[in-house]
């Protein structure tokens, strides 16, 4: 041991740095933070989905109202008929990569559904079905 680590044992001055215990503390602190924003921001992603499909769907509606009023308010019989009313001129996929279903309910009402996340009918909270009635 020299001199000067003899000197600061004996003069009760404390050797610089963390103990184990410190950093252990700092690295518990934060991994509850990132846990905690984790289960934001999958929450958060979760919301953008939906909103994407709700917009898509608008988009959607708007395509097939133009196409009825192009075509003497006659109704497509698929939403491949409405994709040039679209800005890019594409049927997109909902966010969850399954294809929007499209049904006719008579000449001039038509629905445009969003399955959810898990592309099955019914479901809640990101499962839940999306529809054109609801807006």
């Amino acid at each position: 041991m020299s001199d000067k680590e003899t000197a600061r044992k004996h003069s009760g001055v404390p050797a610089s740095g963390f103990t184990l215990i410190e950093l252990m503390v700092v690295v518990a602190i934060i991994a509850v933070l990132a846990t905690t924003a984790g289960l934001y921001l999958g929450t958060a992603l979760d919301d953008a989905d939906v909103a994407k499909a709700q917009t898509e769907i608008k988009a959607l509606k708007g395509a097939v109202t133009a196409y009825m009023l192009k075509n003497n308010r006659r109704l497509p019989d698929s939403l491949d008929q409405v994709a040039e009313y679209m800005d890019p001129p594409q049927i997109p996929e909902d966010p969850w990569g399954n294809a929007y279903q499209y049904t006719k309910d008579g000449s001039r009402k038509f629905t445009i559904v969003s399955l959810g996340a898990d592309g099955a009918a019914g479901g809640s909270d990101i499962d839940a079905d999306l529809s054109s009635d609801e807006f």
